[in-house]
This record gives structure tokens, sequence and C-alpha cells, in this order.
């Protein structure tokens, strides 16, 4: 194993691993512990250049194909809690993380947790820059990030498209911030990664108010999920990585609670379906169902009491136009 400084910048590193083992002792000192393994019969040799700006960690990581785990068992040695956003440069690779899991490209950008488990596959020779920061530098509330893990960025359209390529330059350009343009550079790096995400979670809330962008996300997760039958508090707060205490906090500074919420929506999605002429050949126990209602007599006690007419007597009569927009009392 190998280093050697860029000339004037000592800053710069850049550190050759003719082994799995030089390759596993040199990415320890630069991140964190990660278990590596190789892949296929292939000799292993990897290449690390590094630059440390403020608080963030910026590699070029070129490697022969291998597999990174980051295990409980190490996460539990009490490093600091810190995001890495990899930008895939030349390869494949998958990383999983959360119960999610994506395919990268050459272009793609994803964001993971050391905190929480992953893993990273590469079945074939890569080119990586990956930047290690404190989840402060973000300026995002965890639990809104929380949803981003293994949720892969693609330079081919929205953001991604003017963002993306800019970070590509990043490596083509490594010696630059290991100069005294550095923190000015990074800090630009991590304001439009921060645009990135706050657009992909659709963060309209004022970026400070931290429970509005947690509400936000809650709300659109009940949404994808009123079907569920076991949706409540306890899979809603593990699906945030909160407490289920905060998550009724949440919805107490709003004047409501989790089950009243989920009820309402529910009861909106079956209203709708029971007035559109589309899904007339449904039966009330079917949509009811779809929506989480599997008890038909609680159902219609339930729909009545908030509509003032039964499901079936709402099927049956004619709809108004403003009836379609309309929501429970």
């Amino acid at each position: 194993m190998t280093t050697a400084s860029m000339p004037g910048l000592d800053q710069v590193r850049t550190t050759f691993s003719q082994s799995l083992r030089e390759y596993r002792r040199t990415v320890a000192g630069s991140f964190l512990p990660l278990e590596v393994s190789s892949v296929g019969t292939a000799p292993f040799w990897g290449r690390l250049r590094t630059v440390d700006v403020t608080d963030v960690h910026v590699s070029e990581i070129t490697a022969t194909a291998h597999q990174v785990l980051r295990t409980p068992e190490l996460i539990a040695a009490g490093d600091p809690q810190f995001y890495k956003a990899s930008l895939l440069l030349s390869g494949s690779g998958l990383l999983v993380q959360d119960g999610r899991e994506c395919v990268l490209e050459p272009g793609d950008l994803a964001i993971y947790d050391t905190d929480r488990p992953y893993s990273l596959l590469f079945r074939e020779d890569i080119r990586m820059l990956v930047l290690m920061f404190p989840r402060a530098e973000l300026g995002l509330p965890p639990d809104a990030v929380g949803q981003l893990t293994a949720h892969r960025f693609s330079s081919d359209d929205g953001l991604g498209a003017m963002i993306i390529p800019f970070l590509q330059r990043v490596s083509q350009n490594l010696e630059r911030f290991g100069g005294v343009t550095g923190p000015r550079l990074v800090q630009t790096a991590m304001d439009l990664i921060t645009t990135m995400f706050a657009s992909e979670l659709d963060l309209d809330a004022d970026p400070g108010d931290s429970h509005q962008l947690l509400m936000q996300q809650i709300r659109r997760y009940i949404d994808s999920h009123l079907g569920a039958p076991d949706l409540g508090p306890a899979r809603i707060a593990a699906a945030h990585y909160i407490s289920t205490r905060h998550l009724h906090g949440l919805f107490r500074e709003k004047g409501t609670t989790v089950s009243t919420w989920i009820r309402e929506q529910r009861l909106e999605r079956c209203r709708r379906d029971l007035l559109d002429p589309l899904t007339a050949h449904l039966p009330v126990g079917t949509i009811a169902a779809r929506w989480g209602f599997f008890e038909a007599a609680h159902f219609s006690r339930v729909f009545k009491a908030a509509y003032d007419v039964s499901p079936s007597e709402i099927r049956n009569r004619p709809v108004r136009a403003d009836e379609l927009g309309a929501s429970a009392r």
C-alpha cells in the first residue's frame, strides 16, 4: 500500500491498495469500520483519493468488484452519525438500506445513513465519488431524510440533471477541494444536495420547522398505506424512526389524533369511490375493505356518523358536482 499527496496540497491523499486486507484498513481509516469482501476471482485492488474539508470527507474510489457491509455490530461500536452521498461515475452497483434497494448506474446518486445497516454490492470495476458528512450538514430533519435512503437520483431528469453534473466534476477537480477554495466548493455541493433532497421530499414548509416537515412525510405515508390492515401508530412511527409518543405528540399539536386522521382519510377515499361511476360495479364491502374497513357494520356506522348518510344511500342518490370535492365533516 502506498500513499502520495498531490503536489503543494497536503490535504489531498491518494492511497493504493493491492490486496483486500490493505483496502479494508484504508477504508476503516478514511470512512468508518466496514466489512469489505471481494466478488469474483480476479485479484483485488483499490485506490482512494481523499480530502477533508471542514466536516465533510470527500473521496473518489476506484476498485475492482467487491461488497461493503455496515453491520449492527459495527454500528454499536459507537461511531458518530454520518450520511454518505455516493455518486457512481462508472460501473454499476446495488445499494440496500431500510428495506429498500436501488440499482445504481453511472450518473446516479444515492444517500445512506451510517447509523443503520446497509450494503453495497459491485459486481464489476467501479469508480465512485463519496461525500461523508455529519447529519447536521444536510440541514434537513433525519426523519425526513430517512425516506430517501436507497433511493436513486438520476442525472437524466429533474434537479438531478442540473446538480449531479456539478458533483461529477468534483472528482475531476478534487485537487481544488484541497486548496483555499475548498470550503466554498464543499458548501456549494452540500447546498445543491440539500436542494435536490428537499425537492424530492416536496418540503414547501419553512426548513427550520422540522415538525411540519415530518408531518408532511407522515401524511404522505398514511395516504399511500391506507388499505393496510396494520396501519397504525406503531407501524407509522417505525417507518419514520421516531417513537410512538413523538408521533402522538405531532398529531396532538394539530388538534387531532393518529387514529382519527387515518379514519377520516379512509372514509374520504370510500366516499369518493362510492360516488365514482367507474367503481359502481364494486360492492360496498369491497370498497370498504380496499381502504381498510373490514367489518361491514362498523364501516356503515362510522360512515353515517361522518356524512349523515349510509354508504348505500350515498351510492344510490344522484351525485351533485360539489360532492366530488367534499370531505367528512
